[in-house]
């Protein structure tokens, strides 16, 4: 088992009163990754703008690649560290207490984007001004986190992607089927949205708070193509939307979604571009993507 890293500051901050249907078992969030480890990862050190950055690993089964994940994020300007345990049925929960994480148990699974909504509605709670979305899969460069949410916390962007897409997927071991579908998926929704971004299937992305509390993400789908819903609300409400590469890797102990479910998704994807172009088109006008008034914090 991981060592119990000596805690921080940042472990007396843990938050009370989240969203219901949960368990909150409020403890640390520190973190480690140095400017060395950055430079040795390839990447340039950011200097991040002022601003509290909150990081949400929405977790099902990642026990084996949690704390690989957790010893990459940057200790440097992450204020909290908050992992949502979808009912694991391994140690994950174990774990990520060991490490020192915020952690909120749901009583019964919700799904994907069941569980990104108990994140988000976290680390609103947690008073971020930017949010990280990282899959605790070890499957994403975590210490391209200060260069991911530097454009939202000088105020440029309100959504950004760690886009796998601006280096080489396939060099990072990603299957050719998988290349071939996001090509398509991500072709056709720049169509519909009228972008130019290279990826929109990432797992690893960063919100500000204005986009998380203007577009109804609680209507969203609970399932995978959460994701590509709360896209599509960002474009209908204007946000703006920006990229980095990020480097990719692929290993047996990596989540991944089977062949099957990536059909549901694509199908789903499909759905989400249909009305979004309907909606815009005011031939059929859907709630989800309709803006709502950000609240005072």
């Amino acid at each position: 088992m991981p060592e119990k890293r000596p805690r921080t500051a940042r472990d007396h901050n843990a938050e009370a009163g989240l969203a219901a249907g949960t368990a909150s078992l409020p403890t640390a969030a520190a973190s480690v990754a140095s400017g060395a480890a950055l430079a040795a990862a390839g990447a340039t050190p950011v200097a991040v703008a002022e601003g509290r950055v909150v990081v949400v690993m929405p977790a099902y089964n990642a026990a084996r690649t949690l704390e690989r994940t957790y010893r990459d994020i940057p200790s440097s300007g992450v204020a909290k560290i908050i992992l949502v345990d979808d009912v694991s049925r391994d140690d994950t929960v174990a774990v990520a207490r060991q490490l020192g994480l915020d952690v909120i148990i749901h009583r019964q699974n919700l799904g994907y984007g069941g569980n990104q909504k108990t994140c988000y509605d976290a680390a609103l709670e947690a008073g971020a001004d930017a949010v990280v979305m990282l899959h605790p899969d070890y499957q994403y460069d975590a210490t391209r986190i200060p260069a991911l949410v530097q454009p939202i916390l000088d105020g440029t962007k309100d959504l950004m992607l760690g886009s796998r897409f601006l280096g080489d997927p396939l060099a990072g071991g990603m299957p050719r089927w998988k290349y071939v579908s996001n090509r398509v998926l991500t072709t056709l929704e720049n169509l519909a949205f009228g972008l130019h971004l290279s990826e929109y299937h990432t797992g690893f992305r960063a919100y500000s708070r204005g986009l998380l509390e203007t577009i109804p993400y609680h209507l969203n789908s609970n399932d995978f193509v959460f994701d590509q819903e709360l896209v599509a609300q960002a474009v209908a409400t204007q946000m703006r939307i920006g990229e980095i590469a990020v480097p990719t890797r692929y290993f047996k102990e990596a989540s991944s979604v089977n062949f099957r479910r990536s059909v549901v998704y694509g199908l789903s994807t499909l759905r989400v571009i249909a009305r979004f172009m309907l909606h815009r088109l005011r031939v059929r006008r859907s709630r989800k993507l309709a803006g709502r008034k950000p609240t005072s914090r």
